[in-house]
């Protein structure tokens, strides 16, 4: 028996890769799944070969010991103080919550209950950024002194099948999209300290173009182009733009600027992708193999890290706290925005540990 059985609540678009990936981890296994929808979880438990059960069915077996929460980002906090409260541990799709007081609430109630929780993303755990992380750790830039990062796109509605969420309160490209850039930073810098930040909406709507919901119209009710200027403790100072109002676009994903030489980091929300480095004094980027594996869509990894972890009584990587501490930053960068004045994180999260070298296939531990 494996020692992390997993049931699963939300069974909507991003849950498959989630069945493919927890498959091949020694550590987890699917056993159950859920969703509001109860025709949905029953196909997808016939897809899967296991159970459907209602959500209540699902937290109260005994036999789930982690909850796999995959449902829309309005309904994690909820979701997953259920699911703490029925004695399981969490992890749950990215953000962790919409808001820094149902964030914190799960970390707290977690912690009074002695139970784990995790969130994504975990592509920070991937071959593009575990390489970056190594190339930071072995001096191959100097000290970090700077960073940007861009996630600029037209939004979701000409693709998703059920986008209005992304334009409701806690979506837009900042809750979006921010975990995957802000994480992958902290992961490789540390901390945010102090932070300012501007956030408007370029639309007052959104129309579907993609095929289910063609032609519905979306009030917009978030910001959907936020820029923000962050502090690390360490004394980086990086710029991060979001936008869901952008046509087109050739900036880079992520670069990191050093004393010794500069980074190009790959799409954070990927986990493979081309690493660069331009030394002191090189006229020329030079891409550098990857160090570690899990170069395809791995999403789960940091699921099964977690699950490795209760097993071991190590700290697992895509920590409650680091979600958490991601949540406050991107929270801060509308507080900065509507109060007009910086914003200090009142979290903290050190960077996580990476990936030992040398792992066999689909392993987190050596």
């Amino acid at each position: 028996m494996k020692p992390g059985r997993i049931g699963v609540i939300g069974c909507g678009n991003i849950s498959g890769i989630y069945f493919k990936t927890c498959k091949t981890f020694r550590t987890i296994d699917v056993i159950a799944c859920a969703d509001a929808v109860p025709e949905r979880a029953q196909a997808k438990a016939e897809e899967q070969g296991i159970r459907a059960l209602s959500v209540d069915q699902l937290l109260r077996n005994p036999d789930i010991d982690i909850v796999l929460n995959l449902t829309v980002p309005k309904a994690h906090a909820e979701v997953a103080l259920m699911a703490l409260e029925a004695g399981k541990h969490v992890y749950s799709e990215k953000p962790l919550a919409t808001n820094r007081a149902e964030g914190k609430r799960i970390i707290e109630f977690a912690r009074s209950k002695g139970l784990r929780v995790g969130s994504a993303p975990d592509t920070f755990l991937g071959a593009g950024l575990q390489t970056c992380r190594k190339l930071i750790d072995d001096g191959w830039i100097g000290k970090p002194v700077a960073a940007t990062g861009f996630m600029m796109c037209h939004g979701h509605e000409s693709w998703h099948p059920d986008p209005e969420f992304y334009y409701e309160a806690g979506g837009g490209p900042m809750f979006d999209m921010g975990p995957y850039y802000l994480t992958a930073l902290v992961s490789l810098l540390g901390p945010v300290t102090r932070l300012c930040g501007s956030a408007q909406s370029g639309f007052a709507e959104r129309v579907i173009s993609s095929e289910k919901k063609f032609g519905k119209r979306i009030p917009v009710e978030t910001p959907t182009h936020i820029a923000g200027v962050m502090d690390f403790r360490d004394g980086v100072v990086a710029t991060l733009v979001t936008s869901f109002d952008v046509w087109g676009a050739n900036l880079p994903p992520i670069e990191i600027y050093g004393t010794e030489g500069s980074l190009a980091v790959p799409d954070p929300n990927n986990f493979g992708g081309t690493v660069s480095v331009r030394r002191m004094g090189s006229k020329e980027w030079t891409a550098m193999p990857h160090s570690h594996g899990f170069a395809e869509n791995s999403r789960g990894i940091g699921v099964a890290d977690m699950a490795s972890a209760i097993e071991s009584g190590r700290p697992h990587r895509a920590s409650g706290e680091l979600a958490y501490h991601v949540l406050d930053v991107m929270e801060g960068f509308l507080d900065a925005s509507r109060d007009s004045a910086y914003y200090r994180p009142e979290s903290s999260a050190e960077r996580p540990a990476p990936l030992p070298l040398g792992l066999p296939a689909n392993s987190v531990e050596l």
